[in-house]
């Protein structure tokens, strides 16, 4: 049991990453897995195979009043996922996270032929606080990529990465959305708003992490 339970009707930043730092999202077919273990797993109803319906029935199939939890925005890089949750059901992220581990992990190693845990340990969580930090928050997920510097890898190297970026700006509505985005978006006044206010606090982050790498580089070479 968890510290310090997680609340109904809150709001909260959920992240991991491989254990020692390894790929969890080595193709395409890793991140689909992924987001489709997103949607079979946040129900309270038992589950069972992925692939008895496909990716748009499974979403159509579900009642919503039954899910665990809301999905507010994701980003899966190569080694870590970040996730932003609202709690709907007593435990619901708990058992939600339970799911999605164990699922994934399951799904990892009988393709790859590996035993042994595949992330670091039990997801880790943190409060979010309040309307301004929610936004915030949404931006550093959204395009946690770009903080990583994900999308500017070479062509030789695949830039292997998915978040609810485009759910977020796109005009466009379709079937494969996943993210409850109102509470976000509500707050601004369409999302060409939401966009450029992203664009710039993500530029922000970016530079304040390249400054704080080489004062870090400076000490090092100072000791």
């Amino acid at each position: 049991m968890r510290k310090t339970p997680l609340l109904n009707e809150n709001f909260y930043h959920i992240y991991n990453r491989g254990t020692d730092k390894r790929t969890i999202f080595q193709d395409k077919e890793d991140i689909n897995r992924f987001i489709e273990s997103v949607i079979e797993f946040n129900t309270i109803e038992p589950t069972g195979g992925l692939f008895l319906l496909s990716y748009v029935e499974k979403k159509k199939a579900k009642n919503p009043e039954d899910n665990l939890v809301e999905i507010v925005a994701y980003c899966l890089n190569p080694n870590h996922f970040h996730l932003i949750l609202y709690q709907k059901k007593d435990g619901g992220i708990s058992e939600f996270m339970k799911r999605l581990g164990g699922g994934y992990t399951n799904y990892f190693n009988d393709k790859n032929k590996r035993n042994g845990v595949l992330f670091q340990g039990k997801f880790k969580s943190a409060h979010i606080n309040s309307d301004n930090d929610l936004i915030n928050l949404s931006v550093y997920v959204n395009l946690n990529y770009k903080v990583h510097k994900i999308d500017q890898l070479g062509n030789r190297t695949p830039k292997l990465y998915k978040s609810s970026w485009d759910e977020y700006c796109s005009d466009s509505i379709n079937n494969v959305d996943i993210c409850w985005k109102d509470m976000i978006l509500d707050k601004l006044n369409n999302k060409n708003e939401y966009k450029d206010f992203a664009l710039e606090y993500i530029k922000k982050i970016v530079e304040k992490r390249h400054i704080e790498k080489e004062i870090d580089h400076e000490k090092l070479e100072l000791e």
